[in-house]
């Protein structure tokens, strides 16, 4: 989450935003709670229009030679 909002947004979008997709409850609440962090991203990602790239994980990073 940090990657796409940022570390100051990724905090408050987990604790704040309300997600009916998740029972009416927060990535934080959700995670609690028990759901498949699979599905919570999944749910970030649809609400928020998360790029392709990320959604599958973070994109390679480069390697040193």
């Amino acid at each position: 989450m940090q990657v796409h909002f940022g570390p100051l947004r990724a905090p408050s979008v987990a604790r704040d935003h309300v997600f009916s997709a998740l029972g009416g409850r927060s990535v934080d609440e959700a995670l609690g709670a028990g759901v498949d962090p699979k599905r919570v991203w999944a749910e970030v990602c649809a609400a928020f229009d998360v790029p392709e790239t990320l959604r599958y994980g973070l994109p390679d990073e480069p390697h040193d030679a």
